[in-house]
């Protein structure tokens, strides 16, 4: 794990795949929170759930790697909160999807929750797929190089649902190369080293009301 930034309010990291952010259900492993609590051991109280998640601001899922925001202090935690809750936090991602897409550029919305088919997915709402909790979500994508199977997308949810550009993506049946959880019959036999999804780039106002842009540079592994 490596710290990008610090300072008194936030801290900003560079997390590895195969890493998850926080113990949950099944997770007997270290955490970056224990990686956290380790070097920053003021985080300990801050939060919504510091017992579980503290100074957790915003998560990336265990095999997503790149770019996250730490909160600090209490303070700072309930700042950054709600500048995610108001959408004013611009996050890029790269993904790689199967198959070429016939738009360059466009979005993906509609309402979405956990799935009534499997309680383990989220799913959007389409066709005869119904969830549970319906919440709004909304993900922009461009093209931005197309390989002979596969397509490398920047994708900007622009909403903060769980597993949101996952479950978009697999919507409109391009689902990310190495996803195994929503993914075609077709591909789960593709070999593939991790599942190719990297938050690049986050772009925010900080405590101190000055602009903030801090980016990660995708692994090598993310060659396919």
């Amino acid at each position: 794990m490596k710290i990008i930034f610090e300072n008194k309010d936030f801290i900003v990291l560079d997390k590895p795949a195969g890493l998850s952010v926080h113990a949950g259900v099944g997770t007997s492993e270290k955490t970056l929170v224990d990686f956290l609590l380790e070097k920053f051991p003021e985080i300990a109280p801050v939060g919504d759930a510091p017992e579980i998640r503290p100074g957790i601001v915003h998560r990336l899922d265990k095999d997503t790697s790149g770019v996250m925001v730490v909160a600090r202090n209490q303070k700072s935690f309930e700042y950054l909160k709600d500048l995610f809750k108001n959408r004013k936090v611009e996050k890029k991602y790269l993904a790689l999807v199967h198959g070429k897409l016939k738009k360059k550029e466009g979005q993906i919305e509609g309402e979405m929750g956990r799935s009534k088919k499997d309680f383990r997915k989220q799913a959007l709402v389409r066709g005869k797929i119904s969830v549970r909790k319906e919440r709004y979500s909304l993900t922009h994508f461009k093209v931005k190089y197309e390989f002979e199977n596969s397509t490398l997308l920047e994708v900007s949810p622009k909403t903060g649902r769980m597993h949101q550009i996952r479950v978009h993506l697999h919507a409109i049946a391009h689902p990310i190369v190495g996803d195994k959880k929503y993914n075609f019959k077709q591909y789960k036999k593709t070999s593939a080293p991790r599942m190719f999804l990297h938050a690049c780039s986050i772009n925010f106002t900080g405590p101190d009301d000055k602009k903030y842009f801090f980016k990660s540079e995708p692994p090598e592994k993310f060659e396919y």
